[in-house]
Parts: C-alpha cells; sequence; structure tokens
C-alpha cells in the first residue's frame, strides 16, 4: 500500500498548504476531479484544480484516513473528515493513478450522517 499511503501525504500536504506545487506533485496536468461519482462534470485539469484548492476551508479539518486497498492503478482511501462546527464527512476516495503515480482521476465518495427522527 506504499503508493496510495505516499500519494495521500501529499494530499494532506496540499491540503494544509494550499501551495500550487503541492497540488501539481498528486495530480496530472489532465487529471479529473470528481467530488461526487454521480457529478455531472468533474473539474479538469490541473490548473482547475489548483484553482480550486484556493478556496477557504470553513474550519481547519480533523481527519482520520486510512489506506483500505491498492493495485498499481487504483487505491482506495477510507476514513471520516470533521470540520468543527461545521460539518462531519465519512469518506470513501478512489484514487486512479498515472504511471509517475500521480492521480489522472480522483473521486470522493462523502457522506453526511443521518440525523435520527424523534420516532427512532
Amino acid at each position: 500500500m506504499a503508493q496510495t499511503a505516499q500519494w495521500l501525504e501529499g494530499y494532506i500536504r496540499a491540503w494544509r498548504s494550499k501551495d500550487a506545487a503541492d497540488v501539481r506533485a498528486i495530480f496530472t496536468d489532465d487529471a479529473e476531479y470528481w467530488f461526487r461519482p454521480d457529478d455531472a462534470d468533474p473539474i479538469r485539469g490541473i490548473e482547475a484544480i489548483v484553482e480550486m484548492w484556493q478556496e477557504d476551508e470553513p474550519t481547519d479539518p480533523e481527519f482520520v484516513l486510512d489506506v483500505l486497498i491498492e493495485n498499481e492503478r487504483l487505491g482506495i482511501i477510507k476514513g471520516h473528515v470533521d470540520y468543527p462546527g461545521h460539518q462531519f464527512y465519512s469518506n470513501l476516495w478512489e484514487v486512479h493513478f498515472a504511471a509517475d503515480g500521480r492521480a489522472q482521476r480522483f473521486v470522493e465518495w462523502f457522506m453526511t450522517p443521518r440525523v435520527a427522527s424523534p420516532e427512532e
């Protein structure tokens, strides 16, 4: 699971720094970034991904993310991300690797916790 774990370290570094070079280090020039697998269109291309990553976060995220499975072309990461005081997400991420180890396609599957109704 070395390739996916290494990529995840780079993702976390880029997430924290928001530095364009850190983002370029983990995504190919023609990468697709899907926020949900059923999105009409992903964010396409490294320049658009870099620009998207410059957006402010609602709070500093806290996260637990682990590599679930991988092969040479695909890594699956599971865990959760908490934006304290804002939102908690359960996550499953697909990282489709190019030959150089960067993501050519990234797909987030994120869910928010179900709120129990008063009858439950």
